[in-house]
């Protein structure tokens, strides 16, 4: 099943929802296969968080050396 875009601007209040409608379906077909392998229900949702979190911070991680990296190259644009 295809997961449909966003049809809200990026600051409108109501579009986290509308992401977590768009991609429910696709997540309850994630959770239903896994447990047809053999994985029990909170073992799944523990995994899917752990995942969802460590792809959050490695975003964050690589937001903070993206700017790093452009303080840097203003710095050596002053000093030269």
């Amino acid at each position: 099943m295809t997961i449909r875009g966003p049809h809200r601007t990026r600051d409108h209040p109501d579009r986290c929802f509308e992401c977590q409608r768009a991609i429910a379906v696709r997540l309850n077909e994630l959770m239903r296969d896994a447990q047809q392998a053999g994985w029990n229900k909170a073992e799944v949702l523990a995994a899917i968080i752990d995942m969802a979190d460590a792809e959050s911070l490695r975003m964050h991680v690589n937001i903070r050396l993206s700017v790093e990296t452009e303080l840097r190259k203003l710095m050596k644009k002053r000093d030269v």
